[in-house]
């Protein structure tokens, strides 16, 4: 059924596109990325390809904006008092949401949109293994605590735990990454580049 077939339940604006967005939620949900087409979206929203093209430009578009809206819900940060901590539980969180079947579906994202910088940057910002913000957030904090130097409070070290919990899903195809690699990204790699930058100021 398309729009022009149906002018009694003719949708516009707002409600074609949320109806587009549910669908293509269900699709995500159904057959994961790989699975949803732009056919398959636009005959369970009950409408044509063209209206959904009016709105993102193509499958990829379409694709992240689903899953961002699944993946909207508020994100209650760790307030442990510690820097190490708060990062460590945020990071066992992100795991077990890349663990997930949600999960799956944005590592297949992530892996398929190398050539779309955009959207990459859009999806790791909001996304439900914790994007750029949540890591900005927990390491004003520790800055305020008197944890970590003013100058490491940059998105590219906050996120250090974060893409290097990704990589271990897409580059390893692990399922889960075991809680010792864990700590060893928080120990050996977060935390000893965050004092690096308080050896800097001081030279």
């Amino acid at each position: 059924m398309s729009e022009s077939t149906a002018p009694q339940t003719r949708r516009r604006g707002p409600a074609l596109e949320q109806a587009i967005l549910r669908a293509a939620v269900d699709e995500l949900l159904e057959s994961g990325y790989p699975g949803m087409t732009m056919d398959s979206v636009a005959k369970r929203a009950g409408t044509n390809k063209n209206a959904i093209y009016r709105r993102w430009p193509n499958r990829a578009a379409l694709g992240v904006a689903a899953y961002r809206q699944l993946a909207s819900g508020a994100l209650e940060l760790p307030e442990t008092g510690s820097l190490r901590e708060d990062a460590l539980e945020l990071l066992r969180r992100a795991n077990s949401h890349l663990a997930s079947p949600l999960g799956e579906i944005l590592r297949s994202l992530l892996s398929q949109l190398s050539t779309e910088p955009e959207l990459l940057a859009q999806l790791r910002e909001q996304s439900g293994d914790a994007g750029v913000r949540p890591w900005v957030t927990l390491l004003e904090r520790g800055v305020a605590r008197g944890e970590a130097p003013a100058a490491a409070v940059h998105p590219r070290v906050a996120t250090t735990p974060i893409d290097l919990l990704r990589n271990e899903f897409v580059t390893r195809g692990a399922p889960t990454v075991p809680d010792e690699v864990l700590v060893d990204i928080i120990d050996t790699v977060y935390l000893p580049l965050i004092r690096g930058y308080s050896v800097t100021e001081e030279s």
